[in-house]
């Protein structure tokens, strides 16, 4: 009797130790799932983020290449004519008016009739019963 109950207890626990390991399976595969979820998200947040690590080295390239161009002695003798109105010794400043003072003060150009000529029987009629 005695060995009759280790045997079956034996069984239960074979049969107990098969459910454990399929649990433990089970368990290791979902958590295998679940880090290669997590692998492939931050794989897609790494290459987000290094596409904006490109845009930043080339909007920081662009200020750069602007921070040289500003630094000329070209520019900033350009600046100071533009912005301030400064001049160098010798030199003249010459403002002209707005646009539409220029083209008030400009000179009339005779400008090409925009209407079409006259048909030619318009012509002949003038020529002949209008004549004065």
């Amino acid at each position: 009797m005695k060995n009759d109950f280790v045997k079956r207890l034996k069984v239960k626990f074979d049969k107990l130790g098969g459910y454990v390991i399929w649990i433990l399976v089970v368990l290791l595969t979902l958590s295998l799932v679940q880090n290669i979820g997590k692998v492939k998200r931050i794989r897609g947040e790494i290459a987000a983020e290094k596409a904006k690590i490109v845009k930043m080295k080339a909007a920081n390239e662009i200020l750069a290449n602007q921070v040289a161009q500003a630094q000329k002695p070209e520019f900033i003798d350009k600046e100071i004519r533009n912005k301030l109105g400064l001049v160098k010794t010798g030199e003249t400043i010459v403002v002209l008016p707005n646009e539409e003072v220029l083209r008030s003060l400009a000179p009339k150009l005779e400008t090409e009739q925009e209407a079409l000529p006259d048909p030619n029987w318009k012509k002949w009629v003038n020529l002949f019963l209008l004549q004065k």
